[in-house]
């Protein structure tokens, strides 16, 4: 697994992958920037949720940011709700704090609950590893597709378009089974607060 060094470094870090298609997901009741709380039961979609773990200054979100808006949209109107957590460690990255998740979340159409994992236990429940790391469960909250949005980089001139999730979302609608090739998410390390880090990181 790649591991990016903590900073603004562009060094990718790889999903974990922890959870397998047909886990069930976990539970949680996190709060939005607001302290509004929202459990996942809540926010699940009749046909399937995508659970993502984001931070507002990764520059693998930002750059996806727009995009996810837009697919979430999508997502929506096929009765797939979206759910963003962020679990960093705001102590040492501020830019990360729930006070600014709102107004990142505004910038960029989020309208989906952006939610803070302050324990970081949520994260390690899923076994997120990277920021954008994305989990799709289906109608009845089992795991359908753990990978990457599409293959777009900050660095490799590609637009973002979703292409992988999307199949995978088409694939699972049309009652398939989940992909045997789910390439991992890429992206910076969670901020994990010291002596938090979960036994996979590293």
């Amino acid at each position: 697994m790649g591991r990016a060094d903590g900073g603004e470094s562009m060094a990718e870090t790889l999903s974990t992958f922890s959870l397998k298609p047909g886990d069930a997901a976990p539970e949680f009741e996190l709060p939005a920037a607001d302290g509004a709380l929202q459990s996942l039961t809540g926010a699940r979609g009749e046909k399937g949720t995508l659970v993502f773990f984001a931070c507002n200054h990764c520059p693998y979100v930002v750059m996806l940011a727009d995009a996810i808006a837009s697919i979430a949209n999508d997502l929506a109107d096929k009765g797939i709700a979206t759910v963003a957590i962020s679990s960093n460690d705001v102590e040492n990255y501020p830019q990360d704090s729930p006070e600014l998740m709102a107004s990142f979340a505004k910038e960029h159409g989020w309208e989906f609950p952006y939610l803070y994992d302050e324990s970081q236990d949520v994260a390690k429940a899923y076994g997120a590893a990277c920021t954008p790391d994305f989990f799709l469960f289906d109608s009845v909250g089992n795991l359908y597709y753990a990978g990457q949005f599409d293959d777009s980089r900050p660095k490799n001139g590609r637009q973002p378009d979703g292409a992988d999730l999307m199949a995978a979302v088409a694939d699972m609608l049309a009652g398939r089974s989940a992909p045997e090739r789910q390439l991992p998410s890429s992206g910076c390390n969670i901020k994990w607060k010291p002596g938090n880090e979960p036994a996979y990181f590293g």
